[in-house]
């Protein structure tokens, strides 16, 4: 199982980035994802979550401003960030889960890729 995230980068506070999760190896409609994220010196957190059947769950801290979602024909799972603020930056991480609700404790997880929201 692979996924490869994509799509981070450098932004003013205010502005929007879209990050994307291609996954490969697995049978991506049967798995839930997960958009976390990491800041230096801070736990990794969930964002944003979205089952095989496309139901979503959002943290309070990027309700309204984010959204979630998937398109199992390109195996992909999106995460549109809008209204960036400085406190969005860290590495944003997907991973995918078969078995229920996408944890720390998953088992597959993407590589990473860094947000900077610049004030």
């Amino acid at each position: 199982v692979q996924l490869q995230a994509s799509g981070g980068g450098l932004v003013q506070a205010g502005g929007s980035l879209r990050l994307s999760c291609a996954a490969s190896g697995l049978t991506f409609s049967r798995y839930h994802m997960g958009w976390f994220r990491q800041a230096p010196g801070k736990e990794r957190e969930l964002v944003a979550h979205i089952s095989r059947g496309g139901s979503t769950y959002y943290s309070d801290s990027v309700k309204r401003r984010f959204t979630i979602s998937r398109d199992n024909g390109k195996s992909t799972v999106y995460l549109q960030m809008n209204s960036l603020k400085p406190e969005d930056t860290a590495v944003y991480y997907c991973a995918a889960d078969p078995r229920g609700v996408v944890t720390t404790r998953s088992d597959y997880w993407g590589q990473g890729t860094q947000v900077t929201v610049s004030s």
